[in-house]
């Protein structure tokens, strides 16, 4: 990002922004412990299990499972395969990356009083990666309705000395006035104006009312789109056994988000009486955010083949920041020649920090242990989207998202079931995975379902465990929240491949 003259718009009152929506809550409010070996090659099939760091995310009771003090650490490598139909194009992208997705440490202290019902009791570390985000796509085809649409739908309404420069302003000041003063909308009011892509009704300050100087007709349309970043928790575990037979757990949670975002829009048309042929237009997005949850569990001996487990996940508190850059390029006809309009601020637009609250989860378990030969593990959980909230809810904008969100999101279950096998040393593993879409309108976005293979080999003191797991999910991709609101089409297939060396201390 183009970071030349930094412009601080922390002042502006929140409700002229119109930056956040559901998109962004979503994105924040959904994620997986990517989590260890096992963990992952079972699809995260833990909760009444415990005896591994990655199943604390799920039960905080399953720390107290462990006998002996214990620390694993686990490198990941993420494939994203992305397939995109865009009015009939397709198109496909491939992205690779390698990450340290999980580290920690349990520590056991064993009551020496053998008359107290108390049993041992766990501290535990840990650090996780929940989301990774990084992923890029390229969507392409022939549209009937122009990115003019987008500038259009910002301007309509405000007075043209509000969306244009002053005499002698450079592209840099005026941007950035307008944005200190105005807010986001007329910035977008006055690139659309100052490319020639807006027409002003008539050539006063007063005018409220603008047409496009791009001719209705056909568009080809080229999308690029290009994220990095990822989102992840440090946690504190505390856990004690009661009775032999039952286990409580506590997580304290510190949740962090980096993720920054480029998406670029190319288009050209040939349509008879346009003035501008030919536009490029991009946004970048930089976030980082930091926030807490905690959680409760227990699991409880039925008897000696059948364990149970419930959890709760609170919701998570996040205070989030975003700052946001701006491109746009025009090619117009101008009396037979052509000429070429770039508008290149150098600003950083700083946004005000706004809070989100993503909704709580609760989770149930059921694992049947088939002595030393093997495991079969369920979980369920629910977690309703729609509790999804923006804050401060007196903000008109967040107020009407957190309407969209409440009326477009629902509750969505997920069921999760793994297996384990053991030949003396060697391990052999497997899972399965059903989530159901947040939305309501499920042709937008899909399902998810996945499978898991995996494998372990114990050395004693130090086991190495492998997994692969793989997930698909369709859905749309909304190209821009107002005027040009086409979707491209997306089939996404993801492949994680994870290894983890666990250590008895």
């Amino acid at each position: 990002m183009k970071k030349l003259l930094i412009l601080f718009i922390g002042v502006l009152p929140m409700s002229i922004l119109n930056a956040q929506d559901i998109s962004d809550a979503l994105r924040y409010s959904t994620g997986d412990a990517q989590g260890t070996a096992r963990f992952k090659a079972m699809s995260g099939a833990f909760g009444a299990l415990g005896g591994d760091l990655s199943a604390l995310s799920i039960n905080p009771a399953g720390s107290a499972i462990f006998n002996r003090s214990h620390a694993s650490l686990s490198i990941s490598n993420l494939n994203n395969d992305t397939r995109t139909n865009y009015f009939g194009t397709l198109n496909s992208d491939s992205n690779s990356s390698f990450d340290l997705n999980q580290a920690g440490a349990v520590f056991v202290f064993n009551n020496t009083n053998t008359e107290s019902p108390w049993g041992r009791f766990t501290l535990g570390l840990s650090y996780e990666q929940t989301q990774n985000f990084d992923d890029d796509f390229f969507a392409s085809g022939t549209n009937s309705r122009s990115i003019d649409s987008y500038f259009l739908a910002y301007a309509q309404g405000l007075r043209l000395d509000e969306i244009s420069a002053f005499p002698g302003e450079t592209d840099d000041e005026a941007y950035g006035d307008i944005g200190a003063v105005f807010g986001f909308a007329n910035q977008q009011g006055y690139l659309g104006y100052e490319s020639y892509i807006l027409e002003p009704d008539t050539d006063d300050d007063a005018n409220t009312v603008y047409t496009s100087n791009i001719a209705p007709g056909d568009f080809y349309q080229e999308y690029s789109y290009a994220a990095t970043g990822y989102n992840g928790k440090f946690g504190v575990n505390a856990a004690i056994q009661y009775d032999e037979n039952i286990f409580l757990g506590l997580n304290l949670n510190s949740h962090f988000i980096n993720y920054e975002r480029s998406t670029y829009l190319y288009e050209s048309n040939s349509n008879v009486g346009s003035l501008v042929n030919e536009v490029g237009f991009e946004n970048n997005l930089s976030t980082i955010g930091s926030g807490f949850s905690f959680q409760l569990g227990t699991i409880a001996k039925v008897n000696e083949s059948l364990r149970v487990g419930f959890s709760y996940d609170s919701p998570i508190w996040y205070t989030i920041s975003e700052e946001t850059t701006q491109y746009l390029s025009t090619v117009r006809d101008e009396g037979g020649s052509t000429e070429t309009r770039t508008i290149n601020p150098q600003i950083i637009n700083i946004f005000p920090d706004y809070k989100l609250q993503t909704p709580s989860k609760i989770t149930g378990s059921a694992a049947l242990i088939l002595g030393k030969q093997g495991l079969l593990s369920f979980d369920y959980s629910r977690k309703d989207y729609s509790k999804t909230k923006f804050k401060p809810e007196t903000d008109s904008h967040f107020s009407a998202q957190n309407m969209i969100i409440s009326n477009t999101l629902k509750a969505a279950n997920s069921y999760k079931i793994g297996g384990e096998l053991r030949f003396d040393q060697l391990s052999l593993r497997g899972g399965y995975r059903f989530e159901e879409s947040p939305y309501q309108d499920t042709t937008f976005y899909g399902d998810l379902t996945g499978y898991s293979l995996g494998l372990g080999y114990n050395f004693g003191g130090t086991t190495i465990d492998l997994a692969y797991q793989n997930s698909e999910r369709d859905m749309n991709y909304q190209l821009y929240n107002i005027g040009l609101t086409d979707s491209a089409k997306l089939n996404t297939d993801n492949s994680l491949v994870t290894l983890t060396l666990n250590l008895r201390l």
